[in-house]
């Protein structure tokens, strides 16, 4: 029997612009990945204690000193997020909510404009839970609200029981997957 614990990352001290044109998103969403966690303070209790694994963006070990204390953390670019950028170069202001949907839409149907496909993101994801597969022990990852549905997806598909999903994960959730 195998335990994933899946946590997404503390929530990011950033601000984003409300109204933006594509290189202001493109640029926020840079800033994004570069800003620091904010006070909050999370716990989450009856983590696995063994393997922890943090994607290559800082919020992720942040949130892992956060929980663990200084550990030794397994970093990989497997769990990444998906990157977003804007759905296309335009001068005019659009709210942030259409650049996310637009480029959300793109990736999921594969679009060149995405810097990674739903494909790409999926295949990743899938090398990621062979990666902790092969290992057979208890394990927390700490990751991202938008990959987090890729990585439960593959997890699935590999024979993990997943009790609970839902659309968006609130920032220091904890997700248990578990595999007999």
């Amino acid at each position: 029997m195998c335990k994933v614990y899946i946590v997404r990352h503390g929530k990011v001290d950033f601000h984003w612009r409300n109204w933006c044109n594509s290189t202001e998103f493109d640029s926020d969403g840079q800033e994004y990945d570069r800003s620091p966690l904010t006070d909050d303070r999370y716990s989450v209790s009856g983590l696995a204690d063994g393997k922890i694994y943090i994607s290559t963006l800082p919020r992720t070990k942040d949130t892992a000193v956060m929980l663990f204390g200084q550990k030794e953390f397994i970093m990989s670019e497997l769990i990444h997020e998906v990157p977003l950028r804007s759905g296309f170069d335009s001068k005019l202001k659009l709210p942030r909510w259409f650049w996310c949907v637009l480029g959300r839409l793109q990736w999921y149907f594969n679009h060149s404009r995405q810097p990674e496909s739903r494909k790409l993101s999926h295949e990743r994801a899938k090398r990621f839970v062979e990666l902790i597969c092969n290992d057979d022990i208890d394990c927390t990852v700490v990751t991202h609200g938008f990959f987090m549905h890729t990585l439960l997806s593959e997890l699935k598909n590999s024979g993990f029981n997943i009790p609970k999903t839902h659309a968006k994960y609130n920032n220091g959730e904890c997700i248990i997957s578990e595999r007999q």
